[in-house]
């Protein structure tokens, strides 16, 4: 006995909307993504900065080393004149060209000074760098040890931690 009424009411479950897809990720996402992409590039950029700076200076560093140990225990204006290029050079990788390029003398040893050398060039061992290299006889109170330690130490100075 059906009614009426109840023919008309033939009603259905409910059903429930599908899921939404995995792809494509909504917007939100897509700029999450392109952050992380960009951090991460540049932690790597730096990551490749950083190892570069230090090769550089074990490089650099080595070059002292070998420098050191082919002068022997002899103080000579070769070896004064070595190590001045290995400053410059350095210096000239490190700092703008057109600051270093043409400094000498007093110049050049003010500029060491500022840049790690903490007044050791100007006013201690360092200051043999200026004309050293261009002397016969190097002056007796020429201290090779405190020169190539102070080398090493602006050396480290000037490469990074």
């Amino acid at each position: 006995m059906n009614t009426p009424m109840q023919e008309t009411l033939q009603l259905r479950d409910i059903h429930l909307p599908a899921p939404p897809d995995f792809w494509p990720p909504a917007p939100g996402w897509w700029i999450l993504g392109v952050l992380a992409l960009g951090f991460a590039g540049w932690g790597a950029l730096l990551a490749w900065r950083q190892f570069r700076i230090h090769r550089q200076r074990r490089h650099v560093l080595a070059l002292l080393e070998q420098m050191e140990r082919s002068s022997g225990k002899s103080s000579t204006a070769e070896y004064l004149a070595q190590l001045s290029n290995l400053t410059r050079r350095l210096a000239l990788m490190r700092f703008p060209r057109h600051e270093i390029a043409s400094l000498t003398g007093r110049e050049w040893l003010q500029f060491l000074d500022r840049s790690g050398g903490d007044g050791q060039f100007s006013e201690g061992p360092g200051k043999v760098l200026a004309q050293g290299p261009y002397m016969r006889e190097l002056p007796d109170e020429f201290d090779s040890r405190a020169l190539t330690q102070l080398v090493r130490q602006w050396i480290t100075r000037n490469t990074g931690n």
